[in-house]
């Protein structure tokens, strides 16, 4: 049976992504080369989105100047764009991800199986943490292995070296899954570690908000050094605190340090965060102004990460999170990043 991959999402980064996957699918024998991308419709231009990436093989709004290959098709119908599929690739934003779920419920593949590409988590479940990956597993009754790196999508899309990380659960998924990624150019190493990889890629951007409000107070290297060390260490025990098993080695991989020194100098996040300071505008209306339809992923996921340590009692021990929590939606000034 060949295995048939499908995209579920296409922006920023699901469009590098798609040209990563289109290339390799089409380079194996036991892949069917369509790969289907669904992709949210909009109208571009008086264009549907869908109609100008099918006719150009150019996402225009989220992916400009780069060609997707030929044989990636942007579908506008959900279910549609999994039909037949047995590898799921998720890159949508991780507050849409129960509802597409609750879509594809009985109408997938049997044989599916899904890799996460979401960096984010959801408050609930009983640690009062809930992982993308297992809302995804429970939701469709699939193995779900998840891929994080430090990949800001302009630079993979332009095929300059990066690295990147599959947590698994699965072997023999994670190699189907590295066959689909890898390239010259984005060389993928897999670690059995699921959570450790996703809450890396999740609380990394929590980080690039501190590291941003830095850079915008204009405070310098050490202390941007600081930051960053400070953040890792929050993030390992934040991971050792609500998961058993966590790998201390998955922090030295790609997923780990390495994203978040690249998260910290470049990427959205940290854009933002600076803005914030040298504007003096709410996040919400710096998102609105300067990622042209795409989400801000820190200043929520500092949210949901304050919801379950003020669950759990932990608030105090987690100074930097908590800071960056309170400054995005307290009120707090900019200038308290380095004074808890």
């Amino acid at each position: 049976m060949l295995e048939k991959v499908c995209l579920i999402g296409s922006g920023n980064w699901g469009s590098a992504i798609a040209k990563i996957v289109g290339r390799n699918v089409a380079a194996f024998p036991n892949f069917d080369s369509e790969v289907r991308m669904w992709v949210y419709e909009e109208i571009v231009q008086g264009q549907r989105l869908t109609d100008i990436i099918n006719t150009t093989h150019e996402n225009v709004k989220y992916l400009p100047n780069i060609k997707l290959p030929e044989n990636v098709v942007a579908v506008p119908e959900l279910l549609k764009s999994v039909e037949g599929a047995t590898l799921l690739v998720f890159v949508i934003p991780h507050q849409f991800v129960k509802g597409v779920c609750e879509q594809l419920k009985s109408k997938i593949h049997p044989n599916a199986r899904a890799i996460s590409l979401i960096k984010g988590v959801d408050s609930g479940g009983q640690s009062g943490l809930n992982l993308i990956s297992d809302i995804i597993k429970e939701s469709l009754q699939i193995d779900v292995a998840v891929l994080m790196g430090a990949n800001i999508a302009s630079e993979v899309a332009q095929e300059k070296f990066c690295e990147s990380t599959i947590g698994y659960s699965n072997r023999e998924n994670a190699e189907t899954f590295r066959k689909v990624f890898h390239s010259h150019y984005f060389r993928v190493n897999t670690v059995q570690d699921v959570a450790g990889v996703e809450l890396c890629g999740a609380l990394k951007n929590v980080v690039a908000i501190a590291a941003g409000l830095v850079d915008g107070l204009k405070y310098g290297d050490n202390t941007k050094a600081a930051i960053i060390r400070i953040g890792l260490m929050e993030m390992k025990k934040f991971a050792k605190t609500f998961y058993e098993g966590i790998r201390d080695e998955t922090f030295f991989e790609s997923c780990g340090v390495a994203d978040v020194i690249t998260t910290c100098f470049g990427g959205r996040n940290r854009r933002i965060a600076e803005a914030r300071v040298l504007t003096g505008k709410s996040f919400e209306v710096l998102e609105a102004e300067l990622l042209n339809g795409q989400k801000l992923q820190g200043s929520l996921t500092s949210k949901e990460i304050h919801e379950i340590l003020e669950g759990r009692g932990l608030v105090a021990e987690f100074p930097l999170f908590t800071t960056v929590y309170r400054i995005c939606y307290e009120g707090v000034r900019p200038e308290a990043i380095i004074e808890f």
